[in-house]
Order: structure tokens, then C-alpha cells, then sequence
């Protein structure tokens, strides 16, 4: 019927004798054959092209010619199918190949289990037309031959429904046809018969299967024949197999497929047999079943943090745009994690920077299409959500650790027009003694918006306002954009000048300097994929650091962003610009407010290289940081990608002032959170749209538990810092960020882990309680850690607010109240100057008496907080250096403390000593819980006075004096 050889599993051999239990023969090389005389067909039931030879010679024969074409039809409709159907996951192929290379054979499988296309269940069509702006037809699906059904009701305008047009039981696909085991799993050659209807289809792949760890698979798909991009970030060179993984790998031959179990459950985490595979030079398409409907990740996106899985594609590709729905956004991160039954996790990671699309669907199931590079995959066993993020990171790299003024108040707006001003806003904060660390400006502070330049008239005065921050233990943060101007005078820019001489510009696809458009005008960009340009950078932020001595960077537009699409001389029509599949961007096209696709970076291509800008950039910024000031770097950037925290933090983009932009902010900070950047917030009162006083204390409040933290708003809008408000509103604003300065040791500890271990920082509660599914869906409070419950008002006009509690014993963090809760909503008492915490049972958290910078309240007693479980037990720590030495953790220059309580006694022991804890002392604790009143109280086996509240059952002791390096214990009777 067709012109290529269909091979049965039978006819297949392979090169260890493992498979068959038999000694291995000389393995017979399976070739796959190219087009002869006539391309090779499409379709797999149109006639082959020695048919077609005969049928022209017979052309005069009519009735001839209907005989053999009805014979042939009736034969084509009769014949059994030598392939599996990719249907749901639960039936298990034909014929498997497991992790150690055994077969075994589904001895019910027969013709009768292909089912015709009603049969297939809604949730499970695989869309076959994904393509935006095309109406399917029944014709243009059945020429792609796949299974066309019309499906009511139509889903609101802007999303996706059920396919109409999506893939038959029979749609063909790749065949194993060999695999050998290696040192670190396996390796195997994957051969596909039939063409695709995308061009370009790579025939042969090789499959290589890595058993990295006992919790890490990784699995590539590559084209043997030819090198194609791979995302340039450096990830763990496993060097020997996994002994006890916590998975199985099992191997369909035909059609091919790959199931990954959970060894101890035997959950599906990953079955790609559920749809064709496809691998085309600019289409590349793998899809799977998930366990559950709970996803999570998958940024950068406005959404709520648990995804919703109907028919929901999630595009990415970065992307200046103010944070919306349905829409890519900055940064590009291919991860998810997702939950299994009984409060189990696993994660998955596609390393891809290309264009594309993640297609969610209710079945469950997951389908990532991308237009370039390879499918290399990661596979995280977890079980634990933190677990899964923990070997995330090992593979991405942990986030670097902030120093210390990273964690405090920042103040910044697009419009304070004058150096003058800025400093008026700055001494106002000082004047009413709100606390403030940082001072940031736009880009009004250039000249004519020119990087590397301040305007010398309206801010004649910013070196002077940088020197009296640093005079009071404050810092600056200035703003710089990649785009570099290129209309200057020859000679008069050296940015300019010096970069075309080093040639550090992107090019465009004839080899000359692309040329865009943002603030300054025309503007070349910086290619950061290459060490000179780092270099160049360098010596840029080193001049302006001698006139104006800034202390961080603001990378913004980098994207990057371009006022044009392209370049001022547009963009070829090729390949490229307007590949075969383009995923649903903005715009529509792959350089819309961005570079051309053919732009030329010296790693790669921009059509690669896109998404990872924001990236490059804050590598090279950081860098120049670290060797400008000696110090840890401060940067924060709009776009990132995996690796990013490395280098920098984040904030969520150009938000408004409304209730709803508040809300999601805390599913943004929980989302990056998970994708290993923990040095993240969202503009304090919103950047666009005027400010409304009561929607600014309440943001302030939750911002105040944000672990990046900044005011921020545009050019024309009224001000939005704390002084401009009335003077309850003042003080309520005040109140939040004197918590958050009280709060310091705590966050401070909480970013070592996260640098060390991968931890989160701001954490859900699924996360602490992954077996309860309520807090599945939470995205309206949050955690710090494991131990303080943020529970924000996020709507207008209310002195209440509605909060789930676990199951367990929770302490109101200001009055040591106790509730038990079985896992409930609870309605919460607050005002306009309230914002509620609550510490979970068995944790010990240190506080410190705050003050108006971090430099001076991290110098300050320590106060503890105990919280007691229920048999009277609780645990803390405590993580203290000099708060800006680099690597600190890694040359051992740091303390760390342990603080446990067991049967009415707390000890302090100081497992790593260091200078910086012997100027610290303990000055009082309080311990809730404490269930009757004492009548002693010792302090290193000395009495000491204390007080008790009995009706919250709250034991305070106080005057303590302890030095911070010294073991210590307080105990009560």
C-alpha cells in the first residue's frame, strides 16, 4: 500500500542480549530508506508511486481504474494495524521495553482496540491544527489525516477549546529500532516512515535515557546527523548511573513511546505515547499524560498559581508587555511541578529557550510544541514539593545570597524629575522615620536617555544625593536599558563608539550592527552571549561608577524590547521570521516589539538566543558588581530564565493600581518562588494608574512580605511613597515595614537556605501540607518558610479577612492567641493597620527591635518567638554574617544557630562560630503555648524574672543578655 517498510516488533533485533535472554547475533543495521524516484508520501493510505506509475499507464482503462482503487480501499479499511494506538495512559503498550531492557507482550491487544475517532474522550484529543488565525476546516484537517469533529460549545473569545481537528489512533509516529544500555542508562535510534505535514522532518533521532541520581532522569532526544542549538547554561555532568532510582523507564517500540513510573506508587508521571512525537528542524512536539489536574510553574504568565488545565495554552517567548492574561510575558521558564495522589510531587524541565507553546488539557495531559533547538529533559522523583525544587536547582544552580540591604524598603518612581526631588522624598522618609534602605531612578535621570549618562542640569545633583545615602547607611539603584543610542555625534558616546569597535553589537542577517528604536531613539543592542561584550559592559559601569558611586542595577527592556518590529530595516522573509509553526505571541510574529528572528548573536541565531537575553545581561551585570564594589551584586531584572537567580532577582513588570493586580501578585511571588528566584515583588501600590490610599496601606502591608520589596510608580501619576498619604495612613505603612525590619534575621535565614539547600523563601501552604488538598488552589496567603502565615486583605472596604488554617495549632503572631484548627476557614479580625501572621505550631522564629535601615537594625538585640506544639516542642535557626562578603557560606565566614525546646527547656547551640554573632545579643524571648504558669524560670541554670499572660498562655522572659556565639539555656518549672 505504501512505499517504505513497516517494521514489526518482531522483525526489530537488538544489540544486547539482555532483551531476548539469549547471546546477541551480529545486529542486522536497520536503514531507513530515503525518497527514490518520487517523494515520499504524506499520507500513509494514498497510493504509492509505483501504483500511481500504473495507474497512468492504464489512465485510459476508467472502470479498470475504480476497481483497483475501490479494491485497494477495502483492502486498506480490512488490514490489522501493526501499530498501538496513543490513547490514554492506562492500557500498556503491545510491547514494552523496561529500564533493564526485559519485553513484554500484551497478549490481548488486537485490531478491535483501535477505536474510530468519536470514540476518543474529549479530554484526550490532541489538537492537530494548533495553529492561531486558521478556521479548520474538515479539509484541512483530513489533509493533515487526522480525525475532524466539530465539538459545542464554542469557549470564550481569547481561549482554547476541544480540538476539532486532532490526532487518529493511527497517526504515525517514530519507531524504536535498537537500544543499548550505557554507563548512565541507555542509548537507542529512533527512525519515523512517514513525513510529517511540517517540513524538514529529521527522520533518525538518537534517544540517550540518564539515570543522573536516584531522583534525577534525564532524557534527550537529538539528531545524530547534525548539531543543532542547545540552551548554553551549564547543568550537572552525571558521570555514573543512578544505583536505586526512585523510577522505572519503560520503552514502546511502535509507535514509540516513554513511560516513567514512580517505582514506590506506580504512578504514571510521564507517558509520551498519549500523541504522536514530532521532530522537525522548526517543529518539535511531545506530549504526555499528568497525574493530576494540579500544575503549577510554568512562567512567565498572569494567572492564578495553580494553572488551570482546560485547554489552556501558555505561550512562551519574552515579551515587553504589562503583566495580562493569556499572554507571554517576560521570562521563559519550561517548568512545572506537579502533585500525585497522597501528596506526592515530581517536577519535569524542558531545557529549551526556542519559542513555545504548553499546551494544557483536561484529560490531564501536557503538550509542549517548540519551534528549534532539542527535547532534553529533566525528570525530578521529589516526592516532597520542596524536594522537587531542591533538585530543580541542583540542576539550574541555587539562587546567589542578597546582601543584607537587598531585603529592605525601596523607593523608586518614573517621574521625580530632578535629582533635587528625589532627595526632598528621601529626607521627607527620614523626617517621619519610615524605614528606607534603597533609593532608585528611572530613566529621567539620563541625559536624553542615554545609558551611562545623567542629565546634567535637572540632576546636577545626584552625586551628591548618592554620597549623603551612603552618609546615612542607605543605597542607590539606578536604572540602565540595553539599548544603546546610535544617533550620537562619531566621538561624542563612547559607549557607542568603543562597542563598534569591539564589535560587541548584535547583527543583523547581512553582518551589520542592527539598528532599533527605544527610549534614546535608534539604538544598537549589546550581544551578552559574548565575553567582550561582558567586558565592555564592565568598563562602562566603571566610568559612570566614578562619577556617580551606585551601589545596584535596575536592568529593565531587555527583553529585549524594541519600539519596532525587527529593525529599522525590517527582517528578511524567510524561515526564520515566519517559521512553519509559530506559537501564539503577541503580535503574531516572532520579532513583534523585539529583534529580528535572523538577528545574529556570536553564540547563535536570535531565534535562539530570545529568551535567554534577560539572562546573559544580569550574568554580566552581576559580574561587573562583584568587581566594582567587592561586594555581593544587587540586580533586578524585568526578563529572566532558568539560572536567573544566580544573578539577579526580579519583579513582576509594569502593574496598576488595582485590587486585582494586588491579588495576583502573590501568585507571581509564589511562582518564582518555585522557579529558583526567590529575590522577587511586585510594584508596591502598582506602577500605572493613579494610587488609592486605602488599596496603598493594604499593598504595603502585603508588600511588606513580598521578599523584594519596592515602591514604585510612572511619570504623571500623583505620588505613591508613604509620606504622601494622610497620617493614619502614614502610620499604617510605617507599622508594615517596621514588621518587616522586626522580621530581618528570620527572611535573612530563610535566603540562606534557599541559596544552600534550593529552599523557597516565600512558600505555599501546599508546600508545608501537601497531603491536604485544600491548599492545593491557595494563592491568597502564603508562608515564609515553614513557620510564619501571611493572610493579606485584598479587597476593598473590609475590616476582615477570610483565611484556611491546616490542621494543627496556630499562634497569632502579635498576641500568642492559640487556635486548633482541623484544616478550616477562619474569619479575621482587620483594620486598615493590620496585617494578619500567624506562627505555626513547633517553630522558633529570631526577631530584632527595628529601625529605620537595615544597617542599624541588624545591629540591634535579638527578641525570640516560640511557638509550641502541642507536647511543648519547637526548633528554629538562625544564619548570621557580615551581610555582604561574597560567598560567605562557601570560605565558612558566617554563624549559624539551632534553637530547640523539648520538654520545657530551650537550648541555643552555635554549630559555626563567627565574629559577626559575638556583636549580637539575645535580649528577651517569649515562648506561646506554655499550657501553665511556671514558677521558676532559669537562664543557664540562673533564676530569672519573667512574666505570664494566662489567658493567652504566653511566658515572657526578658533583661537576658546572652551573647548570640555562646550556648545557652532557658528552661522552666
Amino acid at each position: 500500500m505504501v512505499s517504505y517498510k513497516r517494521l514489526n516488533p518482531e522483525d526489530v533485533q537488538f544489540s544486547n542480549a539482555v532483551l531476548s535472554g539469549e547471546p546477541a547475533p551480529v545486529p542486522e543495521e536497520v536503514t531507513v530508506r530515503e525518497p527514490e524516484e518520487c517523494e515520499r508520501p504524506l499520507l500513509p493510505w494514498r497510493p504509492s508511486c509505483s501504483i500511481t506509475k500504473g495507474l497512468l499507464v492504464l489512465g485510459c482503462m476508467l472502470l479498470l481504474l475504480c476497481g483497483v482503487w475501490l479494491l485497494g480501499t477495502m483492502f486498506w479499511l480490512h488490514r490489522p494495524s501493526n501499530e498501538k494506538p496513543h490513547r490514554p495512559p492506562q492500557p500498556a503498550p503491545p510491547r514494552t521495553l523496561d529500564s533493564q531492557g526485559q519485553t513484554g507482550v500484551d497478549h490481548n491487544a488486537t485490531a478491535s482496540d483501535f477505536k474510530p475517532c468519536t470514540s476518543i474522550p474529549e479530554a484526550w484529543r490532541f489538537d492537530c491544527y494548533p495553529e492561531r488565525g486558521v478556521v479548520v476546516t474538515r479539509e484541512l484537517c483530513e489533509a493533515r489525516n487526522c480525525c475532524f469533529i466539530p465539538a459545542a460549545p464554542l469557549p470564550p473569545s481569547g481561549r482554547n477549546g476541544v480540538p476539532w481537528c486532532f490526532y487518529s489512533p493511527e497517526f504515525p509516529s517514530y519507531s524504536l529500532v535498537s537500544i543499548n544500555d550505557t554507563s548512565l542508562g541507555q542509548k537507542g535510534r529512533l527512525v519515523r516512515e512517514v513525513k510529517t505535514y511540517y517540513p524538514g522532518d529529521i527522520l533518525t533521532l538518537e534517544l540517550e535515557i540518564r539515570h543522573e541520581t536516584e531522583t534525577r532522569l534525564r532524557v534527550r532526544i537529538t539528531d545524530p546527523s547534525n548539531s543543532r542549538f542547545e540552551v548554553p547554561i551549564t547543568v550537572p555532568n552525571a558521570t555514573k548511573k543512578a544505583e536505586s532510582p526512585a523510577y522505572t523507564v519503560e520503552l514502546s517500540k511502535e509507535p514509540f513511546g516513554l513511560l516513567v513510573k514512580r517505582t514506590s506508587t506506580g504512578a504514571v508521571l510521564l507517558n509520551t505515547s498519549v500523541a504522536p512525537l514530532f521532530y522537525a528542524d522548526q517543529f518539535l512536539q511531545l506530549s504526555s499524560s499528568l497525574p493530576s489536574r494540579f500544575i503549577y510553574g510554568l512562567g512567565e504568565h498572569r494567572s492564578s498559581f495553580l494553572h488551570d488545565v482546560h485547554w489552556n495554552t501558555l505561550t512562551m517567548w519574552a515579551r515587553d508587555v504589562p503583566p495580562m492574561e493569556l499572554t507571554n510575558l517576560y521570562g521563559a521558564h519550561p517548568f512545572y511541578l506537579a502533585m500525585e495522589e497522597g501528596g506526592i510531587a515530581h517536577g519535569f524541565f524542558l531545557l529549551n529557550s526556542n519559542a513555545m507553546d504548553v499546551a494544557l488539557q483536561p484529560a490531564p495531559a501536557i503538550t509542549w510544541r517548540t519551534i528549534g533547538g532539542v527535547l532534553d529533559f529533566y525528570v525530578f522523583l521529589g516526592p516532597d514539593p520542596g524536594s522537587v525544587i531542591e533538585q530543580y536547582l541542583e540542576v539550574i544552580g541555587h539562587p546567589a545570597m542578597p546582601v543584607y540591604w537587598a531585603l529592605g524598603y525601596h523607593l523608586c518612581r518614573w517621574g521625580y524629575g530632578t535629582s533635587n526631588a528625589t532627595w526632598d522624598v528621601v529626607k521627607s522618609m527620614r523626617s517621619y522615620r519610615i524605614p528606607q534602605d534603597a533609593q532608585w531612578n528611572d530613566i529621567d535621570y539620563m541625559e536624553r536617555f542615554l545609558d551611562f549618562t545623567f542629565d546634567p542640569a535637572s540632576f546636577a545633583t545626584l552625586p551628591d544625593l548618592v554620597r549623603d545615602l551612603h552618609a546615612h547607611d542607605q543605597r542607590y539603584v539606578m536604572i540602565l536599558d540595553p539599548g544603546i543610542s546610535s544617533m550620537q555625534t562619531a566621538g561624542s558616546y563612547w559607549p557607542y563608539d568603543e562597542g563598534l569597535r569591539r564589535d560587541v553589537f548584535i547583527d543583523d542577517f547581512q553582518g551589520n550592527t542592527l539598528i532599533g528604536k527605544v527610549w534614546p531613539g535608534l539604538t544598537a543592542y549589546p550581544d551578552f552571549s559574548d565575553h567582550v561584550t561582558h567586558e565592555w559592559w564592565y568598563d562602562n559601569l566603571k566610568r559612570f561608577h566614578e562619577k556617580v558611586p551606585f551601589d545596584g542595577l535596575w536592568i529593565d527592556m531587555n527583553e529585549p524590547s524594541n519600539f519596532l518590529d525587527g529593525s529599522t530595516e525590517g527582517c528578511p522573509s524567510n524561515n526564520l521570521e515566519n517559521p512553519p509553526y509559530t506559537p501564539g505571541i503577541l503580535g503574531g510574529l516572532l520579532r513583534a516589539k523585539t529583534l529580528c528572528a535572523t538577528a545574529q548573536h556570536k553564540t547563535s541565531l536570535h531565534y535562539n538566543m530570545h529568551s535567554l537575553y534577560g539572562l546573559m545581561e544580569a550574568k554580566a551585570s552581576a559580574s561587573a558588581l562583584k568587581r566594582l564594589v567587592g561586594k555581593r551584586a544587587f540586580v533586578i531584572s524585568r526578563s529572566t530564565f532558568p539560572s536567573q537567580g544566580m544573578y539577579s532577582g526580579h519583579w513582576l513588570g509594569d502593574n496598576r493600581s488595582q485590587w486585582k493586580d494586588l491579588y495576583t501578585s502573590i501568585a507571581g511571588i509564589l511562582t518564582f518562588n518555585l522557579l529558583g528566584i526567590p529575590l522577587v515583588g511586585a510594584d508596591i501600590c502598582g506602577f500605572s494608574e493613579e494610587p488609592q490610599e486605602e488599596l496603598c496601606v493594604r499593598w504595603t502591608q502585603l508588600g511588606a512580605f513580598y521578599p523584594f520589596t519596592r515602591n514604585h510608580n510612572t511619570i504623571d501619576m500623583q505620588p505613591q511613597d508613604p509620606t504622601a498619604f494622610s497620617p493614619d495612613a502614614r502610620t499604617a505603612i510605617k507599622q508594615a515595614l517596621l514588621l518587616r525590619y522586626s522580621l530581618f534575621p528570620l527572611l535573612y535565614t530563610l535566603f540562606h537556605h534557599a541559596h544552600v539547600h534550593g529552599h523557597t523563601v516565600a512558600r505555599p501552604l501546599m508546600f508545608e501540607f501537601p497531603k491536604d488538598t485544600r491548599t492545593y488552589g491557595i494563592d491568597k496567603q502564603f508562608l515564609w518558610g515553614k513557620s510564619l502565615l501571611v493572610t493579606p486583605v485584598l479587597d476593598p472596604g473590609v475590616d476582615y479577612v477570610v483565611g484556611y488554617f491546616p490542621e494543627g495549632l496556630w499562634y497569632d503572631y502579635y498576641t500568642g492567641d492559640s487556635v486548633w484548627s482541623k484544616g478550616e476557614e477562619l474569619r479575621l479580625k482587620a483594620p486598615l493597620d493590620k496585617i494578619n501572621l500567624h506562627l505555626r505550631e513547633g517553630t522558633v522564629i529570631p526577631t530584632q527591635r527595628p529601625n529605620i535601615t537595615l544597617w542599624v537594625s541588624s545591629g540591634q538585640p535579638l527578641h525570640l518567638v516560640s511557638a509550641l506544639s502541642a507536647d511543648g516542642s519547637a526548633s528554629g535557626d538562625l544564619f548570621w554574617d557580615d551581610g555582604e562578603t561574597i560567598d560567605t557560606y562557601e570560605t565558612t565566614q558566617y554563624a549559624y544557630i539551632v534553637f530547640n525546646i523539648v520538654q520545657n527547656v530551650m537550648t541555643s547551640q552555635v554549630l559555626q562560630s563567627h565574629l559577626e554573632a559575638t556583636y549580637i545579643t539575645v535580649e528577651s524571648a517569649s515562648f506561646y503555648g506554655v499550657k501553665e504558669e511556671p514558677s521558676r524560670v532559669l537562664v543557664n541554670s540562673q533564676d530569672a524574672a519573667f512574666t505570664y499572660r494566662t489567658n493567652q498562655q504566653v511566658l515572657t522572659v526578658a533583661d537576658l543578655g546572652l551573647n548570640l556565639s555562646q550556648n545557652f539555656t532557658i528552661s522552666w518549672m
